[in-house]
């Protein structure tokens, strides 16, 4: 790392970089306390357990015990290597860096791929050449023609780099052969479809093509939208990538990428149900727009949705089907988290670009912001567009429907105002109403203590595999605890090197993993003086479960001032006595383990070690 990117640099971009900026690209932090939390972006929960200490320019995360500084966090959230952090760390904080550095980084990787990123690569390329082909080719001229026709400008097609792929269904294969890919991965990429002899032609051809990007920016997969129909009578008008190991259309949205900084700027998503709505949106200036993979949302794209904001606004067609997608979006989005959901309803069955090129981008955009109606709101023209309410039994069923549905509507105010729309429509008194209400409420409150108590809830164990250093996911008693607060000492004090120092030469942590944190750190310290603070030390780690310890050891709640008592009862506890109880509490389990196997050979020596450890322990 040091020959590609001098340490200086990377120290002076830490300690530039508010690790608070970077992790809000991705999370969406709100203020506890001194710390910041949200939901973890390595793993879905339903409680935010991932915190953001500003003042030591660290994450935590209590569920899954990930840690580290602002390069750890890009590390592990974009499967990037150490010196890709600290390049994208830099363009994030817009620190320049020397371009050699990036080039010379670029060429090596190139030489060093694993087979993701080759298949990556391999997507990019493509999607170039798609790109090149639809601005550049007299091949492209009418496809280019057409987008040209539907509004779409060369600077909209550049920024979603919108392609062509031709009727030649061997071009790609002869293009990607060209730029030296592997013909074996070729079959990977979901880009090409086998003949029966095993030949590869094109998926993608004679359509207009829509490159489908990762959180992260990468394309991972296409979608192209079909040109002339009337020359493939029968095909779909879309055709997507299918799952490879790049691709999971459950886990994308398109747009996601782009519209990420506009959606934590606006603090709200737009969900749209095409491609081309969200590309309509973008170009009458609504940036904070995406959409799902052709299919219904999922609750994986929930759950993306749910790390950068609360806030969702449904702009779904505006046709009985896009209805019925709105329904069953809000439905799923409501069950899963605590989203604020607003409706956008497009008159007379449009979807959202029919709306823009019939009114105008002005008025598109006064409709996102004052055109909206409130779930409820939604849900009350939803339950009655099928209902003849002048029919007794169907209106009675509606209000019984209605009050059923209110029961998610936490805000007293709104739901006064639908118990007077439903008392001044169907002639009924308020009273009555939420008379009725209260009933219901109680029911559903009864029902949830009822499941509550009948739930059970499996212990959960988290098994973690270290490669250097074997670490257990347990609980720390007295003797760990004590080890965890000394090193705390070490990292902060000066006075405790010194007592530690001045104590047994031969003094050791009873763990192996706090001892190897010791030895780096006393390394650390002399590679920098003693001046290093804790994030670089992070940095200075290569294991990354020593690193979630070490931001683990640094969230203890522990007093800022330090004697030299406090350091001696540590070093006490982690004395030679203890470790003998350590030893002795092991033999004890293999001595039970030797039994139970019926080892007679093991169980005689391991009774004597017993025997020998107990005598040692009685004479301390």
């Amino acid at each position: 790392m040091a020959m590609m990117i001098p340490e200086e640099t990377v120290n002076k971009i830490r300690q530039e970089t508010n690790i608070v900026d970077v992790v809000s690209q991705y999370v969406q932090l709100k203020k506890k306390g001194k710390n910041l939390f949200g939901f973890c972006p390595f793993h879905e929960e339903r409680t935010p357990s991932f915190s953001v200490t500003e003042e030591k320019q660290i994450f935590h995360c209590f569920s899954c015990g990930r840690g580290g500084n602002v390069f750890t966090f890009l590390m592990e959230v974009d499967g990037l290597t150490f010196p890709e952090a600290v390049i994208k760390t830099a363009e994030l904080g817009q620190f320049q860096l020397d371009d050699s550095l990036v080039h010379d980084h670029d060429h090596k990787n190139k030489t060093n791929d694993s087979t993701k990123e080759k298949l990556i690569r391999i997507h990019e390329e493509s999607a170039e050449l798609f790109h090149h082909i639809l601005l550049n080719t007299k091949i492209g001229e009418d496809a280019l023609a057409y987008l040209t026709q539907r509004g779409l400008t060369r600077d909209i097609i550049d920024t979603f780099n919108i392609g062509f792929a031709p009727r030649e269904r061997t071009m790609l294969q002869q293009y990607l052969l060209g730029k030296n890919s592997e013909q074996e991965l070729l079959g990977k990429t979901g880009l090409f479809v086998e003949k029966d002899n095993g030949d590869l032609l094109d998926r993608f051809y004679n359509r207009i093509i829509f490159p489908i990007r990762n959180q992260q920016g990468k394309t991972v997969a296409f979608s192209g939208r079909i040109f002339q129909q009337e020359a493939d009578e029968g095909a779909p008008k879309y055709l997507n990538s299918p799952e490879t190991q790049l691709f999971n259309k459950r886990t994308v949205l398109f747009n996601f990428d782009l519209a990420r900084p506009s959606i934590r700027r606006e603090k709200e998503v737009i969900l749209f149900e095409g491609f081309m709505d969200v590309i309509a949106a973008w170009k009458a200036g609504v940036t904070n727009g995406v959409a799902s993979m052709g299919t219904s949302l999922t609750n994986e794209q929930i759950h993306l949705i749910d790390r950068v904001t609360d806030h969702v606004l449904i702009a779904y067609d505006g046709d009985p089907a896009g209805i019925e997608a709105t329904k069953r979006a809000s439905d799923l989005l409501a069950a899963e988290t605590n989203f604020d959901i607003d409706i956008i309803r497009f008159s007379e069955g449009m979807d959202p670009d029919e709306h823009i090129k019939k009114n105008g981008a002005d008025a598109f955009n006064e409709l996102i912001a004052h055109g909206r109606e409130t779930l409820f709101g939604f849900k009350m023209a939803y339950y009655r567009k099928s209902l003849n309410l002048s029919n007794e039994s169907e209106r009675l069923g509606y209000i019984e429907k209605i009050l059923a549905e209110l029961l998610s509507v936490t805000s007293a105010v709104e739901r006064e105002l639908y118990f007077k729309q439903l008392a001044n429509e169907f002639e009924l008194s308020i009273d009555s109403l939420k008379e009725q209400f209260q009933q219901k409420f109680h029911d559903s409150r009864n029902q949830r203590t009822k499941e509550k108590q009948q739930q059970t809830y499996p212990k959960q164990t988290v098994e973690v595999n270290y490669p250097q250093v074997h670490m257990q996911k347990r609980k720390p008693d007295n003797i760990e605890y004590a080890e965890r607060l000394l090193l705390n000492r070490l990292f902060h004090f000066e006075e405790a090197w010194i007592i530690v120092k001045d104590g047994s030469a031969d003094f050791h942590f009873v763990h192996d993993e706090y001892q190897m944190l010791f030895i780096l750190y006393e390394s650390f310290r002399e590679h920098t003086d003693n001046e290093g603070p804790i994030d670089a030390f992070i940095d200075f780690v290569k294991e990354s479960e020593l690193k979630n310890l070490i931001v683990e050891i640094e969230l203890l709640s522990i007093s800022n001032e330090i004697s030299a008592r406090e350091v001696e009862d540590y070093l006490d506890m982690i004395s030679r006595k203890s470790v003998l109880q350590m030893r002795l509490k092991e033999k004890q389990e293999a001595l039970t383990e030797a039994s139970r196997r019926g080892d007679k050979e093991q169980l005689r020596v391991l009774m004597i070690e017993v025997v020998d450890l107990s005598r040692l322990l009685k004479n301390k």
